[in-house]
């Protein structure tokens, strides 16, 4: 028997996903499984447990729903008997229609649906991981008690005590740590912990941002500039090695959950009951909860420009949070 699964297309719901991929193994032992992965994520699929072969789909070489089809013809020879969708995107499905995987599963969308042999409801009001977990139980009729997200780090040095991870990107400007903030607790953060290096994390078109936050605080030389110094599987490394991350909700915060390191997430816009890391050892969740427009899901802040939801944050509960994984470590 062979199965395929469609990844999703954001690194955060590729981490959540593995839940998934784990729980399909539960239920269908010694088969092969096989995954479709956005090309530019392709280097973590490998750091996912249970998964045998690797499709890389590029939206550059197959573009539009053409591409989807032509891609998804390219693997008609693998004959898989069952092919499991995550996204919910018509592209996705119209792929998954041109294998001709005998089952093809998925949450119905539109007229999408039909490319479906099985199109099954989405839940409401779940987790994501929950969400995608439940695609599998509706269409075996098995509940699966054991749910955790994992990733499968690569080899590392020991564990350093004396460094914590900070990420203020993200994809999205309402969930993005504003400038003149991020500058702020910085100072503060190297302020109250003088026996900490703090090294900033962001992919290459993040680093001008990372550079900023740098600059502009009081400390900059107790902080390292890791934007753009690492590639997925090095950044799970390295984030093994580390004491803890802080973070805005993002990728990021999926990743360090995934290995193992202690998180405290910061959540403006974006909706933690969905969306927060789902492994709850060693999780940190703060929002600022106290606007009306809390929380929102929108990718940009509509009411104020800038969010007010990541400025206001209480700067002594972040470091009151830190302390205690700092403490334990």
């Amino acid at each position: 028997m062979k199965i395929l699964i469609r990844l999703p297309n954001w690194l955060g719901d590729v981490v959540m996903s593995t839940a998934f991929v784990n729980a399909v193994s539960q239920l269908y032992p010694d088969v092969q499984i096989d995954a479709i992965i956005k090309k530019e994520l392709g280097n973590i699929a490998p750091l996912i447990p249970g998964l045998t072969q690797i499709h890389l789909f590029s939206k550059q070489e197959f573009n539009g729903l053409g591409g989807a089809y032509r891609f998804g013809k390219k693997l008609k020879a693998e004959k898989y008997d069952l092919f499991f969708n995550l996204p919910q995107s018509l592209s996705s499905l119209v792929m998954a229609w041109a294998t001709k995987a005998k089952k093809r599963v998925g949450f119905g969308k539109e007229g999408g649906s039909l490319l479906l042999t099985n199109s099954l409801k989405k839940p409401a009001n779940l987790h994501r991981v929950d969400e995608y977990v439940s695609l599998l139980e509706q269409f075996t009729g098995n509940a699966i008690a054991h749910k955790e997200v994992t990733l499968n780090a690569p080899a590392t040095e020991p564990k350093q005590n004396n460094r914590v991870l900070i990420n203020f990107n993200s994809e999205a400007s309402s969930r993005r740590m504003p400038l003149d903030k991020g500058q702020t607790l910085l100072s503060k953060l190297t302020a109250a912990f003088p026996d900490i290096t703090f090294g900033l994390i962001g992919s290459s078109k993040e680093a001008d941002f990372v550079s900023q936050l740098i600059n502009g605080s009081e400390n900059p030389k107790r902080l390292e500039n890791y934007a753009g110094q690492t590639d997925l599987p090095g950044l799970c490394s390295l984030m093994a090695q580390s004491t803890a991350i802080l973070t805005t909700d993002s990728g990021p915060a999926h990743l360090a959950n995934s290995v193992g390191t202690p998180v405290i997430v910061l959540f403006g816009a974006g909706n933690e009951h969905n969306t927060a890391p789902y492994n709850k050892q060693n999780l940190t969740v703060l929002r600022y909860g106290k606007l009306t427009c809390e929380p929102c899901v929108r990718n940009t802040c509509k009411l104020y420009g800038v969010p007010r939801c990541m400025e206001l944050l209480d700067e002594l509960q972040i470091i009151n949070a830190l302390s205690q994984y700092i403490n334990h470590a």
